[in-house]
């Protein structure tokens, strides 16, 4: 990362800045109502956007270098063989995707809060709802790459999966909008989780949905699981 810090923050950043710039300014939508509460939709889709970073950048970092040691170097049963415990090999491998997402999301935040500094805030809420999203989705790019049996079956899950959530998932529009048989849908993925506790904490115009916290650690302690299931059978 040292080697290539300068490629690594211009691509993390291109595709957040294009939807920002798409959505907040190209649609020129007007404000928005969040449980009561009139937000202009350029700061309802700043902390979405940068949900969806944490996405992005985590998953994409953990699942596409894992896919390319199994299938690839077919270097990931050496490591196995080293003496490290199952939980180490997948926390470690979930550090890159975490430091990566934590770097794309911060200098989205301070993108938005030159734009909207009436809004946008930085507390503790925020930075939890940010660390455990971030972990979750490496989590996630793990078990993504170790359940692959190919690359095309990972660019299928990412088509099936990974599309659907980032423009569905709460991140460009309320979720409450939607009709109930939606809604239950949604939230049964982790994005719209992290987008209402990201957005809650940053903009902090109404109560922070702890629920919606909770449910997305439930995420990453099941992807945990289901990682540590899929090394110690050697279902890889």
């Amino acid at each position: 990362m040292r080697h290539n810090i300068g490629n690594i923050l211009i691509s993390s950043l291109v595709t957040p800045i294009l939807y920002l710039v798409a959505f907040g300014y190209g649609l020129q939508a007007g404000d928005i109502v969040i449980n009561g509460v009139t937000v202009p939709y350029l700061d309802f889709v700043i902390p979405g956007i940068i949900a969806l970073s944490s996405l992005s950048s985590s998953y994409g970092s953990t699942s596409t270098r894992m896919n390319v040691q199994r299938l690839y170097y077919r270097s990931f049963d050496e490591m196995m063989m080293c003496p490290l415990s199952t939980s180490a090999i997948i926390i470690g491998k979930s550090v890159l995707g975490i430091i990566r997402s934590l770097m794309s999301c911060g200098l989205m935040f301070l993108i938005g809060y030159a734009l909207a500094p009436d809004y946008m805030h930085f507390n503790l809420l925020f930075l939890i709802s940010l660390l455990v999203s971030c972990f979750t989705f490496s989590l996630l790019g793990e078990t993504a790459a170790l359940v692959a049996k190919s690359h095309q079956s990972m660019a299928t899950f990412g088509s099936l999966v990974i599309t659907p959530m980032t423009f569905l998932c709460g991140t460009f529009f309320s979720v409450a909008n939607l009709p109930a048989v939606f809604q239950g849908i949604l939230y049964a993925l982790p994005l719209t989780e992290a987008s209402l506790c990201i957005r809650a904490a940053s903009l902090d115009v109404y109560a922070f949905p702890y629920w919606a916290l909770g449910v997305l650690i439930v995420f990453g302690a099941a992807f945990f699981l289901i990682n540590m299931y899929l090394i110690k059978n050697r279902k890889i």
